[in-house]
């Protein structure tokens, strides 16, 4: 079944798989502060998708189907290096790129350290709430674009990869007041963020050290190194 048809029939009339309006990367931070809850509002919304029905962790295979057991499982194969396709033998980046095999393995650590936090936290996510994939209509509202990448996870990825695109904005610290204002309890909010963040970064960071986007490379990486600091300063 075609991706866009599937995700129709999952998630009702709620979701617009054709917006019209403005790319949300053209957003001033001045005016992302007047309408980041309707982002927000947009990734709970999505999360509050019936998957009852659907079993697994993971992106969406060519069969719609999340192919993982458990979250660390997806974790721990979406950098095997035996994959067929872009990434088979990915690791020869290592000695060729600005990849490097300790960071990369210290990232990796931190967020199998965090995944037992994850799991069971079993949402639809976009998986792919970069800026420039997302649009924001004339009524405010805020919507994906592309659900390519749409799987079974822990629907804070989609407020991690906001965060990882544009650190200044400071998702976290608003996602964290937000809850409280909106009485939405997130267990472990700390660990499971960090987890979706470290993992989402770490796979952002091979991508854009296999096409040599070092200014990229260098971005991501601070604020992965920046993450546990920001998020520490948040009350428990």
């Amino acid at each position: 079944m075609n991706r866009d048809i599937f995700i129709r029939n999952l998630t009702g009339d709620r979701i617009e798989l054709s917006p019209k309006g403005r790319n949300a990367n053209e957003l001033s931070v001045e005016e992302f502060e007047s309408c980041y809850e309707n982002f927000f509002d947009m990734i709970f919304e999505v999360a509050a998708t019936d998957i009852s029905g659907l079993t697994g962790y993971g992106e969406f295979d060519e069969n719609n189907q999340a192919p993982y057991a458990t979250l660390k499982e997806f974790i721990r194969e979406t950098f095997n290096e035996n994959q067929e396709g872009y990434w088979h033998n990915w690791t020869q980046m290592f000695g060729t790129t600005f990849l490097k095999k300790d960071y990369f393995d210290k990232i990796y650590a931190k967020a199998m350290q965090y995944a037992d936090f994850c799991e069971g936290q079993r949402f639809l996510a976009n998986n792919n709430t970069f800026f420039c994939n997302m649009i924001v209509g004339a009524d405010g509202k805020t919507y994906c674009a592309d659900w390519g990448r749409a799987g079974i996870m822990d629907f804070l990825m989609d407020f991690a990869i906001l965060d990882l695109n544009k650190p200044y904005l400071l998702v976290p610290e608003k996602l964290y007041a937000y809850a409280k204002k909106k009485n939405i309890e997130i267990k472990n909010f700390k660990e499971r963020f960090l987890c979706m963040a470290y993992f989402k970064g770490i796979a952002t960071l091979m991508w854009h050290a296999s096409i040599d986007d070092l200014e990229s490379c260098e971005s991501i990486t601070r604020s992965i190194n920046e993450l546990e600091e920001r998020m520490n300063k948040l009350a428990d």
